[in-house]
């Protein structure tokens, strides 16, 4: 028997000892399971779950969520991350709907066509949904094949990425791709650990080079090391008695088409004398004798994939309602906030009920 006929068959035949329930696992519906993979994607399953099935049973059919609102669909997905995901999710959703009069594609080809659908996406509903012969490659997979085949080329090059691919391809249990899919993520889950891998117990220990060569905590390579941009958002919390003044983000930035306070970015963290001079500030807020300077937030912070956001919150009171010019600033009343779908540092804000205001 060669390592890869081991490697799958020990693989299989470790898969059927476990029991790793998940809501999505065992679906045949392809529009449930492209659902799960993108909530899953850059998410752990124990904060997607939920997700999944409230969507789920909110938008039961395709139709369901090409139909709804945008503002509502960024809202169901508030607190994921990464929403380019939800805005990719629902336009797949209406191309589906609209242009494929509701039939999910069964090719890897159409399928990869789906905004938001890469190669590890469209290999994954391909083999769950229609047992096509298509090896999924995700970050679990990545780790348990160097692993095992003491792979040390990068995985996030252009020819390691190639590497793996043939490998997991030729590992690929053909009566069965589904099946053989959802072991060796699970596998990567529960027994081949990015941190303290179980390797006592692992069935795989005496053909794993990693093991056998003490490299499991080196395995796999990166070659990349990301450096994350430090940036500084001041929002100015508007209240005019019980109204706040939001809008929504656009552009090409983070967080598009999310809501927020009016927002005015600096280079480096400031005092509230200096900010409140802010020539971009003034141009938000009226005339100084209409309004009162009330205190500031605590620092919030949220770190991205390539950026960490601190933020703080001025909190201002206004003596009449803002003018707004530009139609672009929403008026809302308080307790309406919560309908509208905020990045995660503004819901943390918002729902901080220990938020104490410094007052200076």
């Amino acid at each position: 028997m060669t390592k890869k006929q081991f490697f799958t068959q020990t693989l299989l035949d470790w898969s059927e000892t476990q029991d790793r329930p998940m809501p999505w696992k065992g679906e045949k519906n392809p529009y449930y399971i492209w659902l799960s993979e993108i909530i899953l994607q850059q998410t752990r399953v124990e904060q997607g779950w939920s997700y999944y099935l409230k969507f789920k049973e909110k938008y039961p059919k395709v139709e369901d969520l090409a139909n709804a609102p945008e503002d509502e669909v960024m809202k169901m997905w508030e607190g994921l991350g990464y929403y380019s995901r939800a805005r990719n999710l629902h336009a797949a959703a209406k191309y589906i709907a609209n242009d494929l009069d509701g039939i999910f594609p069964s090719t890897y080809e159409e399928i990869l066509k789906l905004k938001g659908v890469g190669p590890y996406t469209a290999a994954a509903i391909g083999a769950f949904a229609f047992g096509l012969p298509t090896a999924v490659l995700d970050g679990n997979v990545f780790r348990v094949l160097s692993r095992i085949f003491g792979i040390e080329t990068p995985i996030d090059t252009t020819n390691g990425k190639k590497e793996f691919q043939a490998l997991a391809d030729s590992l690929l249990y053909q009566k069965d791709s589904g099946k053989y899919n959802q072991a060796i993520m699970d596998f990567g889950a529960i027994q081949c650990l990015p941190k303290q891998p179980v390797c006592k117990n692992c069935p795989m220990s005496e053909k794993c080079t990693a093991f056998k060569t003490q490299k499991t905590e080196q395995l796999p390579i990166k070659s990349k090391r990301i450096q994350k941009r430090e940036r500084y958002f001041y929002y100015l919390r508007l209240r005019f008695k019980n109204k706040n003044y939001i809008l929504k983000r656009t552009g090409k930035d983070i967080w598009q088409n999310l809501y927020e306070f009016p927002l005015v970015e600096t280079t480096q963290i400031v005092d509230y004398k200096s900010f409140l001079q802010n020539k971009d500030v003034l141009k938000i807020l009226p005339e100084r004798r209409e309004w009162a300077y009330i205190g500031s937030s605590k620092t919030y912070k949220q770190t991205l994939t390539h950026q960490k956001i601190s933020a703080v919150f001025m909190e201002i009171e206004l003596s009449s309602p803002l003018i707004n010019a530009s139609n672009d600033i929403l008026e809302v009343d308080e307790k309406e906030l919560t309908k509208f779908a905020f990045p995660k540092i503004i819901d943390c804000y918002l729902k901080d009920k220990s938020l104490f205001l410094k007052l200076f």
